[in-house]
């Protein structure tokens, strides 16, 4: 977590290989990962559903879906599997599956965005800032939903502003100043802290 300007949004792009690093190695599941391409990175289970978004509006809520699972094209008997657990997810997606991405709500653009990214059957799932200009209801289920996504054997990598969502739902925190991290620990302890109650949660 951290302000905007932080690196939160950079770091994440770096990890999913969209932008390559100045320095240092990227490591997952053991292996070095920061010189290859973005759908070799999404192959081997690491999936990022982005800040902002980026659906592709005049597409069908159906077909934003099936682009997610394109490292996964041979294997449509199982892609049509996820299809229905995220489906399950968001039942407002099923609801609307022929309806063109752009036409949906906010938070129904990011319940697909979240689900596009879930059709790779990412071992690892980077989410950057779900839950930005969401109404608190809206708020409240992707919330849910993550800690589903996490009882379902994904490991969630979370990028958020809202601190106190973030570190309810969250075993370990990590905040970002300036691209550095400046504190981390268990999620628990970081929400009594003083200097992230006085920063990040308005005490």
């Amino acid at each position: 977590m951290g302000s905007n300007g932080a690196g939160k949004t950079t770091l994440f792009r770096t990890v999913a290989g969209v932008l390559k690093p100045c320095r240092g190695t990227i490591e997952f599941q053991g292996k070095q990962i920061h010189r290859l391409s973005p759908d070799r990175i999404v192959s081997l289970g690491l999936s990022l559903c982005p800040e902002g978004r980026q659906l592709f509006p005049q597409l069908s809520v159906y077909k934003n879906l099936l682009l997610g699972a394109y490292t996964r094209r041979k294997e449509m008997s199982r892609v049509r599997k996820t299809m229905e657990w995220v489906y399950e997810l968001f039942p407002v997606l099923k609801e609307r599956r022929n309806q063109p991405a752009g036409t949906l709500s906010g938070g129904e653009q990011q319940m697909l965005a979240i689900g596009r990214a879930l059709m790779s059957e990412p071992e690892m799932l980077l989410l950057d800032e779900p839950t930005m200009g969401l109404a608190p209801l809206v708020v409240r289920r992707i919330a849910e939903v993550i800690k589903e996504i996490n009882r379902a054997g994904t490991t969630v990598f979370l990028s958020e502003q809202n601190a106190n969502i973030a570190l309810m739902i969250t075993e370990r925190g990590y905040v970002l100043e300036n691209g550095r991290i400046v504190l981390e620990g268990p999620s628990p302890e970081l929400l009594e802290n003083a200097t992230v109650k006085r920063a990040y949660l308005g005490a």
